[in-house]
């Protein structure tokens, strides 16, 4: 909703200073313009990335429409779920969890938690630890650098789509100024008419230049931003599981594990030491 609210003042704020000097702004709705700008960007980002990166591309952008899935109370629900499973395994053993972790969307302990389970990386990366950790082959620095390495692919994989629409947003103002030099060919075709006609085609010309640079920093630059901090939201849920796990491996007791992971969130989303021992206490209960 921010994501409406931000087009709203960018495309009102420039249309109202516009008429108050009055401009006409029949004068910018230069179809042509549209079509050689929007079509070289678009066939600029089909040219440089493959089909799964456009997918997503329009995947996270409609999903900016939406609010952000990492909330406070997204994450006292991740502390719940870490809590109870080590709290399973320091009560019955770490076998206790295999049927768990072999099939977590069956699992009765999982299914009552229905924003973590909706995670699917986040699940994987839960339940594939808990299973080396069933395996006891691997030692807890090695334990570190697996999560480490898992972590950092996924942040590589989840920062393509940001970086796509950054660098398609580098390249609009060339793509406008494409536009407003073709603008110039077809003024310069017309040089023997009236001065009427040839300040008419500069002025669509014109037009070019500025919505190529309005398209980069008005909208692409901005919604690349708005998608990398969903990326660093996404980063930071992830890294209070593996924050917990690590704890978890060291022998540490579950109130311990999941205040690591309780330090790990940021200050904004993060609930108080007395919530979290609320819902402990309620887990334990």
């Amino acid at each position: 909703m921010t994501v409406l609210v931000g087009i709203v003042l960018v495309i009102g704020s420039i249309l109202l200073g516009y008429t108050m000097h009055d401009g006409k702004v029949a004068i910018l709705l230069q179809v042509s313009e549209f079509i050689i700008i929007g079509g070289a960007g678009l066939g600029a980002m089909v040219i440089g990335n493959p089909p799964s990166v456009l997918k997503s591309i329009v995947h996270e952008v409609l999903g900016l429409l939406k609010p952000s899935k990492f909330t406070e109370r997204t994450y006292a629900e991740l502390l719940q779920v870490l809590y109870e499973v080590f709290q399973t395994a320091r009560k019955d053993g770490l076998i206790a969890l295999e049927t768990h972790v072999e099939d977590p969307q069956a699992s009765l302990l999982f299914r009552k938690y229905p924003l973590f389970t909706s995670h699917e990386h986040a699940v994987r990366l839960l339940c594939d630890t808990l299973k080396v950790m069933l395996s006891g082959t691997v030692e807890d620095h090695h334990l570190a650098e697996i999560l480490e390495l898992d972590l950092e692919r996924h942040h590589d994989e989840a920062s393509v789509v940001p970086g796509a629409i950054s660098r398609a947003a580098d390249a609009m103002p060339g793509f406008g100024i494409v536009a407003a030099v073709l603008g110039v060919v077809v003024t310069m075709q017309s040089i023997s008419g009236s001065a009427a006609e040839i300040g008419s085609k500069v002025a669509a010309a014109l037009v070019g230049t500025f919505l190529g640079i309005l398209l980069s920093y008005g909208f692409f630059a901005p919604i690349g931003q708005a998608i990398e901090t969903r990326v660093r939201g996404e980063g930071a849920y992830l890294a209070c599981i593996r924050t917990a796990l690590l704890s978890f491996s060291r022998g540490d007791a579950p109130m311990t594990c999941v205040e690591f992971a309780r330090r790990n969130i940021e200050p904004a989303d993060r609930p108080s030491f007395e919530e979290l021992e609320a819902l402990t206490r309620r887990k334990a209960a």
